[in-house]
C-alpha cells in the first residue's frame, strides 16, 4: 500500500473505515493516468473549494520534483524548461462560471456539471464528485454523465449511504454527518491521494 495512504491513516485513526475505498480510488486515478486521460472534478460551496484545491495539486508539483517530459523540454527554451513541473491533467468543473452561469440560467442548475462532462470526458476519464450529503443533483447528474461516457466516478461523501454512493464506482463515505466535519475530513483524504499519486508517477 502506498505509503502516503498508511500516513493518513497514521495520522487520522477515524479514517480507517475508509481505508479501501482511498486505496480504490487511488487504483482508479492511477489507471486513468497511466492510460492517458483525465481527471474533472466537482462540488457546491466548500467542495467547490476542495475541487479547485485537488486540481492545483495535481497540475503542478505537491510533494517532489517534477520532471517535465524530456521530448517537450527538448523543443523548448532551457530557461523557460526550468520553470516548469510535470503535471497531471485535471480541470475543475467549477471555475467555469460563462457556462455554468449560462447553463443554469437558461436550461438548469442540477444539469450544469452534467453539461461540462459531456463536453469534456471521454472513456478513460474520471469524475471526482465532493458533496458532504452525497445527494447533491449537479454532482450526481455528472456521475451519471460520466458512466454514460464510459468515464469512471469517485464520491467524496459523510456517513450515511446517498445517491452518489448508489451511481459512482468508489465512494469515500468519511466517518462525519455535519458539513464542516466532513469537508475537515475530505481535504486530508485528497491530500494523501495526491501525494500517492505522485510517487507512483514521478
Amino acid at each position: 500500500m502506498s505509503q502516503s495512504i498508511e500516513e493518513l491513516i497514521s495520522r487520522c485513526p477515524a479514517l480507517e473505515p475508509c481505508r479501501v475505498s482511498v486505496v480504490g480510488a487511488l487504483d482508479v486515478l492511477l489507471a486513468a493516468f497511466r492510460g492517458g486521460g483525465k481527471v474533472l472534478v466537482c462540488g457546491n460551496g466548500g467542495s467547490a473549494a476542495d475541487a479547485e484545491h485537488i486540481c492545483g495539486e495535481l497540475l503542478k508539483k505537491f510533494k517532489k520534483h517534477r520532471d517535465v517530459p524530456a521530448d517537450i523540454a527538448a523543443k523548448l527554451r532551457p530557461e523557460l524548461a526550468a520553470k516548469l513541473e510535470g503535471a497531471l491533467p485535471a480541470i475543475s468543473l467549477v471555475s467555469m462560471s460563462g457556462i455554468i452561469t449560462a447553463f443554469a440560467n437558461d436550461v438548469a442548475w442540477e444539469t450544469a456539471f452534467a453539461q461540462q462532462v459531456l463536453a469534456l470526458a471521454k472513456p478513460g476519464d474520471v469524475l471526482i464528485a465532493l458533496s458532504t450529503s452525497g445527494n447533491s443533483a449537479n454532482c450526481v447528474a455528472a456521475a451519471e454523465v460520466m458512466k454514460a461516457i464510459g468515464g469512471k466516478t469517485i464520491a467524496f461523501t459523510g456517513a450515511k449511504k446517498s445517491r452518489l454512493s448508489e451511481v459512482c464506482d468508489v465512494t469515500i463515505r468519511v466517518p462525519e454527518t455535519e458539513t464542516y466535519k466532513v469537508q475537515e475530513l475530505h481535504l486530508p483524504i485528497y491530500h494523501a491521494l495526491c501525494a500517492a499519486i505522485e510517487e507512483e508517477l514521478f
